[in-house]
């Protein structure tokens, strides 16, 4: 009888740090993309207004935006089809 009864509260405790952790994950996850956009934004910041860096650093930088240089082709191809923007934004690929 205790013995179940600790095993039950084991695997409670057991689910209940993994659970955690899958949120603490996706959560990171989800900051990585908010970074990785603001860093497209600081570097590609004369297209919305936003004062930019200096040329050569954002010319140095430009190899780490490949992604996002990516995203922005594909958005700018889709603009007008209104079901891909909408997948854009929900991040179906």
């Amino acid at each position: 009888m205790i013995s179940s009864l600790y095993r039950w509260i084991r695997r409670f405790f057991a689910d209940f740090d993994a659970t955690h952790r899958e949120k603490a994950a996706a959560l990171t996850v989800i900051e990585m993309e908010e970074l990785e956009n603001i860093f497209a934004l600081l570097l590609l910041g004369a297209f919305t207004g936003v004062p930019s860096p200096p040329t050569f650093l954002a010319v140095e930088l430009l190899p780490y935006m490949d992604r996002e240089l990516k995203i922005l082709c594909k958005r700018a191809n889709d603009c007008s089809d209104m079901l891909a923007e909408m997948c854009g934004t929900i991040g179906i690929d």
